[in-house]
C-alpha cells in the first residue's frame, strides 16, 4: 500500500444559494481544487463524488457521470463514482479516493462532495433527511433528526449532568469561528441566551442548536505521497482513514449517548497512525446538533465520557483552547450540505496544516482530525492528516 497526500483543495461558499445550480457548485469546487493542485484535468485518473440524495433534492440520479461531465472530465472517459453514506457521503468519498491511490490502481484522484438542498420545500427536506435514519422504525413513527438527537441530549443531561448552557456554548463557539470564515453560511455571533431562547425545535434543542439546510460543494485532489511535492510545496499526508458502522435505529444501540461507530473508527485511526488523542492539534467534528459535538469529543477520546459539556464550558475546544474544535464554524455555522460536509472538513484541516486559515488559524498546527457521521451514528468516518 502506498502513502497518500492531499495536493489540492477547493470549496464553494455554503448557504442558501438560490442562483447557483448543482452543476455550478460541482464545477466551482472542482476547478478550485485542480487549480490549487497545479494540475490539469487530463491528469485526473478517477473521481469519487459524495452525494446523499440528489435523486430527491433535484430529481437527478447518475451523479458520478454528472460530476465528471460538468467538471470537464467526461472527454477523458475516467471512472466517476457516486458515493453515498447519508451525511457521511463526503467523508466516504474521500476514503474511497484514498484507497484508490493507496492501492496503486490510480495516481491522481479527485474526491468531491456536493448537495443542493434548497430546491424543495422544508417539509420535503425533513422527509428526505430522515431517510438517513431507519425509515420503518423511526421515520414512519414520526421521528425527525432533531427529535432523535433531542433524546440523546436528554439522556446525556440526565446521566452526566450536562447543562443546557453547555450545549448552547457549542453553538456560540462555532458561530464565533464562522465570523472568520468567508465561506460560512452564518457569519454572525450568537449568545448563550439567544441560543436557549431561539425557536423550540425538539426539547431541549432549539433552532440555534441545529445545523441548517445548505447548498455547497467541496473537493480535494489526492496523489501518492512519493510524488506529491512534484505538484505542491506543502502536501498534507493521510496518516489514517477509517470507517465503522453501528445499528441504524437508535433503539438498538448499546448506549444512545455514545456513537460506537465513532469510538471504533477513532481507535482504529489511532492504531494505524501511531498517534493518540493528545497528538491532535485541531479537529473538525460532526456537530449536526450541539449535543453531537459534545458526544463527539468524548467518543473520539479527547475527554472521558460525560465530560464533553464541562470541557466546552472551560474553553478547551475554543479556537485558542487546548484542542480547537470546528474552527470552520462546523456544520452548525459553516453549514451542512450533507454530501459535501466530509470533504469540507478535510479542506478546513488542510488550510490549518498549511498555515493558510487566516484569522482563525490554529497556531503551529501539525496534526488534524476529521469526523463525519451518517445518520445518527450508523456510519462514522475518521481521517488523520499531517503536515
Amino acid at each position: 500500500m502506498r502513502d497518500v497526500a492531499i495536493i489540492g483543495i477547493g470549496n464553494t461558499k455554503f448557504g442558501e444559494l438560490w442562483d447557483v445550480s448543482f452543476r455550478d457548485l460541482v464545477l466551482e469546487a472542482g476547478l478550485s481544487a485542480v487549480s490549487d493542485a497545479g494540475i490539469d484535468g487530463k491528469d485526473i485518473d478517477a473521481l469519487y463524488g459524495g452525494n446523499m440524495s440528489a435523486g430527491r433534492f433535484i430529481d437527478q440520479e447518475h451523479i458520478g457521470a454528472i460530476i465528471a461531465d460538468y467538471a470537464g472530465l467526461s472527454g477523458m472517459h475516467i471512472p466517476a463514482v457516486r458515493v453515498e453514506a447519508a451525511c457521511a457521503s463526503g467523508g466516504l468519498a474521500l476514503r474511497q479516493g484514498i484507497m484508490a491511490v493507496a492501492s496503486g490502481w490510480h495516481d491522481i484522484v479527485m474526491a468531491a462532495g456536493v448537495e443542493k438542498m434548497t430546491d424543495v420545500e422544508s417539509g420535503e427536506q425533513t422527509d428526505i433527511l430522515i431517510a438517513a435514519a431507519d425509515r420503518e422504525w423511526e421515520g414512519m413513527a414520526g421521528a425527525t433528526f432533531p427529535s432523535i438527537y433531542a433524546m440523546i441530549a436528554r439522556l446525556h443531561m440526565d446521566r452526566y449532568k450536562t447543562t443546557r448552557e453547555q450545549m448552547a456554548m457549542v453553538s456560540v463557539k462555532n458561530h464565533h469561528n464562522a465570523t472568520m470564515n468567508s465561506k460560512a453560511q452564518y457569519q454572525m455571533e450568537v449568545t448563550v441566551e439567544s441560543v436557549i431562547n431561539s425557536t423550540p425545535v425538539s426539547d431541549p434543542l432549539t433552532l440555534f442548536d441545529c445545523s441548517p439546510i445548505t447548498d455547497g460543494a467541496a473537493a480535494v485532489v489526492l496523489a501518492p505521497a512519493k510524488i506529491a511535492k512534484k505538484y505542491c510545496d506543502c502536501p498534507i499526508y493521510v496518516k489514517a482513514s477509517t470507517q465503522a458502522s453501528d445499528t441504524i435505529a437508535l433503539h438498538n444501540r448499546r448506549d444512545i449517548t455514545t456513537l460506537d461507530a465513532t469510538v471504533f473508527a477513532a481507535k482504529k485511526a489511532y492504531e494505524i497512525s501511531g498517534l493518540t488523542p493528545k497528538d491532535i492539534d485541531l479537529a473538525e467534528v460532526h456537530d449536526c446538533f450541539t449535543i453531537a459535538e459534545i458526544c463527539a469529543i468524548e467518543d473520539l477520546g479527547f475527554v472521558p465520557k460525560g465530560e464533553g459539556g464541562p470541557a466546552t464550558e472551560s474553553g478547551m475546544t475554543a479556537l485558542d483552547g487546548e484542542l480547537p474544535v470546528n474552527p470552520s464554524g462546523g456544520l452548525k455555522a459553516c453549514g451542512h450540505p450533507v454530501g459535501a460536509t466530509g470533504i469540507k472538513q478535510a479542506v478546513e484541516v488542510v488550510l490549518h496544516l498549511r498555515g493558510e486559515a487566516g484569522k482563525r488559524q490554529v497556531k503551529d498546527a501539525e496534526i488534524g482530525l476529521t469526523h463525519n457521521v451518517g445518520g445518527s451514528g450508523a456510519t462514522a468516518i475518521v481521517h488523520l492528516l499531517s503536515r
